[in-house]
This record gives C-alpha cells, structure tokens and sequence, in this order.
C-alpha cells in the first residue's frame, strides 16, 4: 500500500509542475509579487499532496523564532521537501540555488523571474561576491534569503559539511541568521519515490546574534543545527525506510 501511495504521490508531484507552470506561465509577464505566489501556490498543492496521499503530514514549530521581514534563514538540508516547504511557509522566500538550473524551461524562467540567487559554483572568490551582493539586493527588498549550509541533501543524522557561503552573507548583511532544524528526509528520502507516513518538522531556533566571529558563527550555526536535528529523530526512525509496503 505505501508503495501504491508513494506512486501516486510522484506522478501527482511531477504533473503538478508542468500544469502549473504552463498553465499559468503568464504570470512571468507581472511583477515578482505574482510570480512568487504562483510558486507558493505549487508549493501548497504538494504539501496537500504529500499529506492526503501519502500520509506525510508537515508541521512548523518555533514559529515564534520565524522572521517576517528582511533575514537571512540558514537550514538543514535533507530532500525536495525543504525546498517546497520553506517556499509555502515564509512571506517571500528567496533561495541560494546553482545557476546551472536556471536554463531550465519554467523551473528557471519562475525562478529567475522570482530573483532566486543563482551561484556559480565553479566561480570561487567571484562567485561568493556575487552571491553576497545579490543577497544585499534581495534583503533590501524585505525578502527570506535561504541558503542550505552544508552544500547537498544529507541522510538523517548525518552530519554535514557546512560551506563558508553563509557566513559571507551573515558578515556582509551585518545581521542575526536564523536555523532551521528538520527531519524532512525520514519520510521524504533524497533518493528514491518511497514516502514514508508521518509527520515532518521543520523548526525555526532562536536566531543567532548578528557580528559574531566568522568561527565562532559557523561552530554556533553547526551545533545548533546538528543538535535539533538530531533531537527530531525518532529512536526508530530510521528503520522506517525497511517497513513492508
């Protein structure tokens, strides 16, 4: 049966995309506020998805923690759902996402018509420059900048290797950065179309306070991140991925 629902699940996924962004592809001719609710919108209609079909419920805690206004959002990184997640739930998320996908018909016309901030990756020195200063742009502009730390999705409960990226961007903006803790990849795996049923958690903690040294940030953001995410393992969790469909 789970294998059944996880099925369903993907094709409704992967039709959502296409319908959505064909459908109302229009839209990329209006302002970003538009544009940025088209993606919410998709955002929303998986989340529904995930939740009637394959029984993955997601829950937000600390939302006392959550900026509403102009942050910088630093968070684990496990599968898709992060991505989708965030989107649905932040006013105006703006994510850090390689520029090798902006060439992608609709994903990348939304997402550079959205003002995503593209990196370069291969770019070095030249590309932390310019992720930092379309960051500043962005910012100015009373937006959620979202950036993964460690790089790639991780496996739960393990820990990943945080990238210099996001302190740039914390020491440039001269402003607390927020960490988001999740369990995402115990019922939406990086790899794979099984999902498993329960209940994801995403968790805002408290932020971390603005001018800090750039190591003590990094070793400050990692503990956090790590610990809490950690803590929303449940002691079988893992053994979730060997259940009989």
């Amino acid at each position: 049966m789970n294998t059944l629902r996880s099925l369903i699940f993907t094709a409704w996924l992967y039709l959502s995309m296409p319908i959505i962004a064909i459908g109302l592809s229009p839209v990329l001719l209006a302002p970003h506020r538009y544009v940025q609710g088209v993606c919410k919108l998709w955002a929303k209609i998986v989340l529904f998805g995930l939740r009637w079909i394959a029984g993955v419920k997601v829950e937000v805690r600390g939302l006392e923690h959550a900026p509403s206004g102009a942050a910088l959002i630093a968070s684990k990184h496990q599968g898709m759902l992060d991505i989708v997640a965030l989107l649905a739930v932040l006013p105006d998320a703006c994510f850090v996402m390689k520029k090798e996908l902006m060439p992608l018909p609709f994903f990348g016309w939304f997402a550079w018509k959205s003002k995503m901030i593209a990196v370069d990756r291969a770019g070095h020195a030249k590309a932390l420059k310019d992720m930092t200063r379309q960051a500043r742009d962005r910012l100015s502009e009373g937006r959620q900048i979202v950036i993964f730390p460690e790089g790639t999705r991780n496996d739960p409960g393990v820990p990943g290797d945080y990238k210099p990226g996001v302190a740039a961007i914390y020491r440039d903006l001269e402003g607390p950065c927020w960490p988001v803790a999740t369990n995402s990849g115990v019922h939406w795996p990086a790899h794979g179309f099984r999902r498993y049923p329960g209940t994801v958690v995403f968790e805002f903690l408290e932020p971390i306070p603005a001018q800090l040294k750039r190591g003590a940030m990094m070793a400050l953001l990692e503990s956090r991140i790590e610990t809490a995410s950690l803590a929303l393992l449940e002691p079988k969790a893992q053994l979730a991925h060997s259940e009989p469909a």
